[in-house]
């Protein structure tokens, strides 16, 4: 188990989403699963504690029952090398009853809020371009799923 680790909480679902997450990224693994026993507030046998890794970031989904929902107080940020990447993550956790939002945020089909971010964009932001930064960033907030292109003509200042 890693030191440091975020907490998801799920109500039974946690090995079902780990696995599902673990499907999209290269570098991912479920490291241990531990279960309820006997006498405990779920089923004997039901995972309790499911450890993930995902690229090198470490990840606990905790199957505590209803009372606490996900919320968009927290959310994994994806660093997407290109395009492509961006589109495949997007698409897969908006399946099967994920959910858009603005400026990169989706909902996968457990609640848990992602924001999937192109690289390229984080390297516009740092150049200390103000101008160019207020147009990629208006842009920004128009777009559902970021479009790499489209953010990059903003930045330049090609807003046809």
């Amino acid at each position: 188990m890693s030191r440091v680790a975020s907490c998801l909480w799920f109500d039974t679902q946690a090995l079902e989403a780990a696995t599902f997450y673990c499907s999209l990224f290269e570098d991912a693994s479920i490291s241990a699963v531990s279960q309820y026993g006997e006498g405990m507030p779920l089923p004997a046998g039901t995972p309790l504690l499911v450890e993930f890794t995902l690229a090198g970031q470490h990840f606990q989904g905790l199957n505590g029952g209803p009372m606490f929902p996900q919320s968009e107080a927290f959310s994994i940020s994806v660093s997407c090398r290109d395009q492509a990447e961006l589109d495949r993550l997007w698409n897969a956790l908006t399946a099967d009853g994920g959910r858009e939002s603005m400026c990169g945020w989706l909902k996968d089909r457990w609640g848990v809020s992602w924001q999937l971010v192109p690289q390229r964009m984080g390297e516009l932001m740092s150049s200390g371009n103000g101008p160019a930064i207020g147009r990629m960033m208006g842009c920004m907030m128009t777009m559902k799923k970021l479009d790499i292109a489209a953010l990059e003509a903003a930045y330049h200042g090609d807003l046809t």
